[in-house]
């Protein structure tokens, strides 16, 4: 079944679009078709709270009693060693990142800058797959959570 994102601005359905992408393409270790797919993510303005916001919800999903720190380095572990005999530039700070931010612990302190645009987009998705390979549920359901909570947030600030 096709998802249609008619609902959303176009901004969002660029979004939602390219995350199907690069999710499908992760989980299928299809270089060819997540390098477009990642290149659109990070062009888009905001893809990276929303991408954060899947993360966030996917380990809800699959840690419903919570997570501890071992329960974070399994699945930081089990990401890299998963997508690194297809994608050599997969970088474990950047999952970690991507992880400590879904859970609202990350801290950049003085010495140690955010990963750009660019690395977010290119990791995100790895993430996404792996975790998504533990829930039942389809991506579209877990985007259409996060552009909700997204929407929320920005109607209470």
């Amino acid at each position: 079944m096709t998802t249609t994102w008619r609902h959303l601005p176009a901004a969002a359905r660029e979004i939602a679009d390219a995350a199907m992408v690069a999710v499908t393409a992760a989980a299928e270790r299809d270089g060819a078709a997540y390098g477009p797919a990642v290149e659109r993510l990070t062009s888009a303005d905001r893809a990276g709270l929303v991408l954060g916001g899947v993360v966030r919800l996917l380990l809800e999903e699959s840690h419903p009693d919570g997570l501890d720190g071992d329960d974070v380095r399994q699945v930081l572990e089990r990401c890299v060693r998963s997508n690194a005999a297809w994608r050599a530039d997969v970088d474990p700070h950047v999952l970690l990142v991507l992880l400590a931010s879904a859970l609202g612990v990350y801290d950049p302190g003085d010495d140690d800058a955010p990963p750009d645009a660019a690395a977010i987009a290119r990791h995100a998705p790895l993430l996404i797959a792996d975790l998504m390979a533990a829930t039942g549920r389809p991506l579209s359901d877990h985007l259409s959570a996060a552009f909700a909570e997204v929407a929320r947030t920005e109607l209470h600030d």
